[in-house]
């Protein structure tokens, strides 16, 4: 899978993660002796391929930065300043629920029109699913993540189905009713500290889409408005704006990456596959998910530094230790982004910090048999321990 680029990527609320391609999988080592090979050489930047990232954050796990209402944008802002692209979970064709109310179906047609006219934004066509879906949402028990189903998928792929086949879409955005008693088990989450409860099947959603059409998918849901509060966490009172999640949802996909096969061992030059990423940042409770795994385990050359965040807490417990993943851990995205300013730039990330850099080892001729590797390879490599 590639994705085709021609700048920068980055999204708010959303729900949809690239299939990233099977990898061969080898046995990896600790984190404690992770090694960043930096190029010795700084070429013209006319010679230089743009540096890519990829902000992972997991939806409807309690991510403490990412898991309310568009509050990790800062972060994907701040991190494309720093990065040429950035591809993080992308948010046009319309889907719209038969199970919801008239006036629902309305506001989010009006939305739709709004984003058209003031945004410019590609949307052609929209369809409304031959029955309801009939969205149910749960807490996990084992886990503490949320969760769900829909009890009529195949109503969902017809709509997909139809768009795809006469109006010629290459994104879609599904609009599904979520039941209002939902909104009961919201309160945690509106002040700041619970798990977003619809947000784990919102992901099971664009994912069968995903899955079954190759295209980029992301779920907006539909709910009756909620009663007003006044005590608010700022995280979440993103989600009390509209009436509607739709308008982020769209102006994502007016942008996503498609997605590509690949056809005769090539790729045109302006895709990216997952051996051109140049570093992944996620969770540091969240390294179990498959696009992490993918990237951990690629044998490419150019394997991509994994940055873990640990004050990004979730309900998981999916450390880099459970799945034999190198990664650098930091504290913070503060940490994170200077890691990667300095990754861009060919340094040692430790060498910004007082103490960071030890005395150069000796490798002894039999260590240096032992591991297969040459003289003169090593000292042609400029490679870096943290």
């Amino acid at each position: 899978m590639a994705l085709p680029h021609s700048r920068p990527l980055y999204w708010g609320r959303a729900s949809i993660r690239p299939s990233l391609p099977s990898l061969p999988i080898s046995r990896a080592r600790s984190s404690s002796n992770l090694r960043v090979t930096c190029s010795a050489a700084f070429p013209h930047p006319k010679f230089r391929r743009p540096y890519t990232t990829v902000l992972i954050v997991p939806t409807g796990v309690g991510a403490s930065i990412g898991g309310f209402a568009g509050d990790a944008l800062p972060v994907a802002r701040t991190l494309a300043s720093v990065a040429d692209c950035v591809i993080s979970h992308p948010n046009v064709g319309l889907v719209l629920d038969a199970g919801m109310e008239e006036e629902l179906r309305i506001r989010h047609l009006q939305v739709a029109d709004a984003t058209r006219a003031s945004l410019g934004l590609p949307i052609v066509e929209y369809m409304v699913t031959d029955a309801p879906l009939k969205v149910e949402t749960w807490i996990d028990p084992k886990c503490g993540k949320s969760t769900g189903r829909i009890k009529h998928p195949d109503s969902l792929l017809r709509a997909v189905q139809t768009l795809v086949s006469h109006s010629h879409i290459n994104a879609v955005a599904v609009v599904g009713r979520f039941p209002d008693d939902d909104m009961e088990d919201m309160e945690d989450y509106r002040l700041g500290k619970g798990v977003d409860s619809l947000a784990g099947v919102e992901a099971i959603i664009s994912h069968l889409v995903v899955k079954e059409f190759q295209i980029p998918c992301a779920h907006a849901p539909a709910v009756s408005p909620i009663p007003l509060r006044t005590l608010l966490s700022p995280r979440s009172a993103a989600e009390e704006l509209g009436y509607t999640f739709l308008p982020c949802v769209l102006a994502g996909l007016s942008c996503a990456p498609q997605y590509v096969t690949k056809k005769h061992g090539s790729l045109d030059s302006d895709c990216i596959a997952a051996s051109n990423v140049d570093s992944v940042m996620l969770p540091a409770d969240a390294c179990g998910g498959d696009g992490a795994l993918a990237f951990a385990r690629s044998m490419t050359n150019n394997k991509p530094l994994i940055i873990a965040v640990q004050e990004n807490e979730t309900v998981l417990d999916d450390t880099p230790e459970k799945f034999g993943i190198e990664v650098v851990k930091v504290l913070n995205y503060w940490e994170a982004i200077g890691v990667i300013a300095a990754h861009k730039a060919g340094v040692n990330p430790k060498a910004l910090k007082r103490e960071g850099i030890n005395n150069v080892r000796c490798l002894s001729m039999s260590s240096s048999n032992d591991r297969k590797a040459s003289l003169p390879s090593a000292l042609h490599d400029r490679v870096y321990s943290l």
